[in-house]
């Protein structure tokens, strides 16, 4: 089990206390019914990880950063090395701890560099990821002076990394909880901003999800919504049948000026598309920290523009709404 009544507290004392009563039976359910038999070995793996208190932490670049003025032994290089390499594939990110670097997955950066100026300013507001994996960009959002972060995955390899990460940047007002959307109140209207990244395609009843979402948000809040759309030329919605981009749980794709159109049909105003960005080798690709298939396994190795089901390849979409 992992011990969140600190953090829990620190909800009931800044306005969330309503949100803390109504998770907290919901995460004992999650370990009192938990039978993930790598559970165990993450756990050694995170207790493993050397004591180590750095001299300076970084928020605000690329990289979530923890350094040490006069960097570590080979031994403690080693043992960090090898107990972050067991809590593999390492998606989100990246980070840097002590000079060892995590090439995660995702350039994770990239898309909050393409956000970030379009969004209302974090500073003091409370602020909800959900599905965020291990909690990259909840760390950016700490880092931004938002005064609560919390963030929702229900893969508790995710969770476990976040509370690795958290050993070296020492983030209190912000955790990773094994919950999912659902697990979630529907009368607590209590976030200043939400963020649903790479959620929203599979949902079945997408505006339902936007619906939810916004029930969660107080009068004048925002929702940040990113998606992978179709271009225009493509239509308005595409409904794959079986896999996308070798994707189970892919429901509705749709268009950026269709993604818009539902959250007006959700009710929120002032609705702006901020991005709209084809995802790039680049940015989603094999590395060291997570060596299965990515984005280059996912498309037509003779036309990039497809994916390997013949439908458009990913393009991403960012938009944000008020209440």
């Amino acid at each position: 089990m992992i011990d969140f009544s600190e953090y829990l507290s620190f909800l009931r004392s800044n306005s969330l206390d309503d949100f803390a009563e109504y998770v907290s039976p919901k995460l004992d359910k999650f370990f009192s019914e938990l039978r993930n038999s790598d559970f165990s070995k993450w756990q050694k793996a995170c207790a493993s990880l050397p004591e180590i208190v750095p001299d300076k932490i970084i928020l605000s670049e690329s990289a979530i950063c923890a350094e040490l003025e006069n960097g570590l032994c080979d031994e403690q290089i080693l043992q960090l090395r090898e107990n972050f390499k067991i809590l593999h594939p390492w998606r989100k990110g990246p980070f840097n701890f002590f000079s060892v670097y995590i090439d995660t997955e995702w350039r994770s950066d990239w898309k909050w560099d393409r956000l970030k100026n379009s969004i209302a300013s974090l500073k003091g507001r409370r602020v909800l990821d959900v599905g965020c994996g291990n909690g990259y960009h909840c760390f950016r959002m700490a880092g931004e002076g938002a005064k609560a972060v919390v963030g929702i995955d229900p893969f508790l390899l995710y969770v476990m990394q976040f509370q690795a990460i958290n050993k070296y940047i020492r983030c209190e007002n912000t955790t990773v909880l094994p919950l999912g959307i659902d697990d979630l109140p529907t009368d607590i209207s209590t976030f200043d901003t939400i963020f649903s990244m790479g959620v929203l395609y599979h949902r079945k009843d997408p505006i339902g999800h936007l619906n939810y979402l916004k029930s969660l948000l107080v009068s004048g809040g925002e929702l940040v919504l990113e998606t992978i759309v179709v271009p225009e030329e493509f239509g308005d919605l595409l409904e794959p049948k079986g896999r996308y981009a070798k994707m189970r749980n892919v429901w509705k794709i749709p268009s950026p000026k269709t993604a818009a159109k539902w959250l007006a049909q959700a009710g929120f105003s002032d609705v702006k598309i901020v991005d709209v960005s084809v995802t790039s080798l680049d940015e989603q690709r094999s590395t060291d920290w997570m060596s299965f298939e990515s984005l280059a396994d996912f498309l037509d190795k003779d036309d990039r523009n497809l994916t390997v089901e013949g439908f458009p390849a990913p393009w991403r979409a960012i938009l944000v709404a008020k209440k």
